[in-house]
């Protein structure tokens, strides 16, 4: 009974880790894309930002 709970708690617990991985990459890869765009319309702007 004892080890059939550590069980399941391990069995949760890697699996929370599993769903914040996948969470964390998702995010990574938005923020990623985001500062791609960002850094494309700076550079589209360089004439006009240019002091």
């Amino acid at each position: 009974m004892q080890d059939e709970k550590i069980y399941k708690t391990m069995a949760s617990v890697g699996v929370w880790d599993l769903v914040l991985g996948i969470v964390t990459v998702i995010t990574g890869a938005l923020v990623g894309a985001a500062l791609i765009v960002n850094a494309a319309r700076l550079l589209k702007k360089k004439t006009e930002i240019m002091f």
